[in-house]
């Protein structure tokens, strides 16, 4: 059986001008262990890594934990005064950009329609806006032909990012 002496691994690792290298001692842990961080000790000359005491809570159990938590459902009334904001945010900043021309009711309306959809389906507070519906924005404006998809989906990305989860809060008295 090794020793732990026998297993030590050193490796250099250059430092400022003052110390040339270090050599820094790498045990093998076993895989379960969840090694968060790692302390430098100065012994003599030498610096020493050690890992941290392994968490006292089983992980797995932290990770069942987490994927049973369920988001809250959409509000429907909450998704339609969003959806309007989103679409009066969407019209006046557009309108502003020569790239779209005639075309900004048209890219607006996809715009708005998508988003529309994913509020009323999948929105149930902060921490479930995705970017999904943005990347079709700009998928379904470009196989339209219109102008500037990119753009707009920049522009209701960045609205969603802004705006979304904090107007939940204040719907929700948060």
């Amino acid at each position: 059986m090794a020793t732990a002496s026998s297993l030590l691994i050193s490796s250099r690792i250059p430092l400022s001008s003052s110390l040339k290298s270090v050599s820094i001692p790498i045990l093998p842990y076993h895989t379960n262990t969840y090694i968060k961080r790692f302390s430098l000790h100065k012994s003599s000359s030498r610096y020493f890594m050690n890992p941290p005491h392994t968490a006292r809570r089983n992980p797995k159990t932290l990770i069942v934990r987490a994927a049973e938590y369920k988001f809250p459902d959409p509000i429907p009334e909450f998704a339609e005064a969003e959806t309007e904001k989103f679409r009066d945010h969407l019209i006046e900043k557009l309108s502003k950009k020569d790239v779209f021309e005639d075309s900004v009711d048209e890219v607006v309306e996809i715009c708005t329609q998508i988003f529309a959809k994913f509020m009323n389906e999948e929105y149930g507070g902060p921490g479930t806006l995705m970017v999904d519906p943005f990347w079709e924005m700009a998928d379904t404006i470009n196989e339209s032909e219109l102008p500037g998809g990119p753009q707009a989906a920049r522009a209701a990305v960045k609205w969603a990012q802004d705006h979304v989860d904090i107007d939940w809060k204040e719907w929700n008295g948060n």
